[in-house]
């Protein structure tokens, strides 16, 4: 099969010999043989060219895939039992590449010194297929596809201030106090800028306001951390500065907030490249339990 997929790529026994590391009759002779065997005509052989019948056509899109599926499955047998290696491609969030991502990478280089890993940190959701991406973190619900998901966690939105604030203005009691203390908004997304809590039993909606409007929310807490303002901001962003006492959880008691999985995402393929298995369990392993729970 494997012959009679060359010759037809080479178009001819000739050119197919070299590769197949046989003479130019023993090819020909393989694929008489395998015509036998099916007992139809695969080719039309003339004095100056080869073409394909119409059952060699049918044969011949089968037979391709199937050397090829052969082909991958050995390549994968045999990266298996190899040292995860090539060039690997993740895509996070800023807030998820900053604070968890970022300070582990060296570790994860320094088990598999075969890998190149190129980090892609944006907000944006990249398409995997066309930027050729190996993995993604993505934060937020999946819609169907044909990719594989592993889940790393989930992520929340907290309400937080520095003591620095909080030492000069009242601490919100409850959440309608908000509407009368300085936060700090999004510039660009007004549905941020509307808070949800749960008050005597109901969800109630907030819109807050303040002297600060910031497009990006790592700038939102820098700001909150020089006490300039109240925030909502996600837990992968400030765990690291409530657990460091830079800022106060607000609120806890009435938040209305549903948590948000956190997957790590891949490409479904039948024989998935050791380097992305690799870095998947890796991660689960740095991120069990989650860092960014408070």
């Amino acid at each position: 099969m494997a012959a009679f997929v060359r010759v037809v790529e080479a178009k001819g026994f000739s050119a197919a010999a070299p590769a197949l590391g046989l003479t130019p009759s023993a090819v020909s002779k393989l694929v008489t043989r395998l015509e036998a065997r099916l007992g139809v005509r695969l080719l039309q052989r003339t004095t100056r060219a080869l073409s394909l019948t119409v059952e060699g056509e049918a044969f011949y899109a089968a037979a391709r895939r199937i050397v090829g599926e052969i082909a991958a499955l050995e390549a994968e047998m045999s990266d298996q039992r190899g040292t995860p290696h090539g060039l690997l491609r993740v895509t996070t969030s800023l807030a998820f590449s900053t604070h968890f991502l970022a300070p582990v990478v060296g570790n994860f280089l320094e088990r598999y010194p075969a890998i190149q890993l190129e980090l892609m940190p944006t907000d944006r959701v990249l398409d995997m297929v066309e930027e050729g991406v190996d993995v993604a973190i993505r934060i937020g619900r999946l819609g169907d596809s044909s990719f594989m998901a592993r889940k790393i966690g989930d992520d929340v939105r907290l309400v937080c201030a520095a003591p620095s604030y909080l030492a000069a203005h009242p601490a919100p009691r409850r959440p309608e106090d908000l509407a009368r203390l300085n936060c700090i908004v999004s510039r660009d997304r007004a549905y941020l800028n509307r808070w949800h809590f749960r008050v005597d039993g109901e969800v109630r909606e907030i819109e807050v306001g303040g002297r600060l409007a910031v497009s990006e929310g790592e700038a939102q807490m820098r700001l909150a951390l020089q006490g300039l303002g109240i925030v909502r901001l996600t837990r992968l962003t400030v765990a690291g500065a409530i657990k460091r006492g830079e800022l106060v959880a607000l609120l806890q008691e009435y938040s209305a907030e549903e948590p948000v999985p956190i997957h790590a995402v891949y490409p479904h393929r039948k024989h998935l490249a050791s380097k992305v298995t690799a870095f998947v369990d890796f991660i689960l392993e740095k991120f069990t339990p989650a860092p960014w729970e408070i």
